[in-house]
């Protein structure tokens, strides 16, 4: 394996990051089967979003992670306030490996990495969601120490 390294998105990386998103859009089941609930009308607008994480890093950022040099992994973050912590916590999305280099521990390197950098920043939980079907993804995140909340996540479009 070669080594993977991790960093929030410039303005630079944008074309890397518009790909993975594009890919993941397109590809991942579980979103297809949720998308509607999302507001997706089968173009997301990527490039604005990716502009507003540029713009607005008090929000949050894309978090890369790459191998030879090569974007082949991503997730979003966002931040929010936490009432039971009376502190900041990252709402994690959008995890994606590219094909060609799942099954080779980027997701690990990836969330790991990502957990350094939002403890130096003082936030203090990560939150996410797992399709109730993905069992494959249930099992990565309890692997990396993610527990059940016993909920289920909704949406209400605007």
């Amino acid at each position: 394996m070669t080594d993977i390294t991790c960093r929030k998105m410039t303005a630079a990386d944008r074309g890397a990051a518009a790909r993975l998103l594009k890919a993941f859009f397109a590809e991942d089941e579980f979103y297809l089967e949720s998308s509607g609930a999302y507001g997706d009308a089968g173009a997301p607008p990527i490039a604005q979003a990716l502009d507003m994480f540029v713009a607005r890093p008090e929000i949050g950022f894309v978090w890369l992670a790459f191998q030879d040099g090569e974007a082949v992994g991503m997730c979003i973050i966002c931040y929010a306030i936490s009432t039971s912590l009376g502190a900041m916590v990252g709402k994690l999305d959008d995890v994606f490996i590219a094909e060609g280099a799942r099954g080779q521990g980027v997701g690990s390197a990836m969330l790991k990495a990502l957990g350094a950098e939002l403890k130096a920043a003082n936030v203090l939980r990560i939150d996410s969601a797992v399709h109730v079907r993905n069992t494959q993804a249930g099992r990565f995140y309890a692997r990396a120490g993610f527990r059940p909340l016993n909920e289920e996540r909704i949406a209400l479009l605007l």
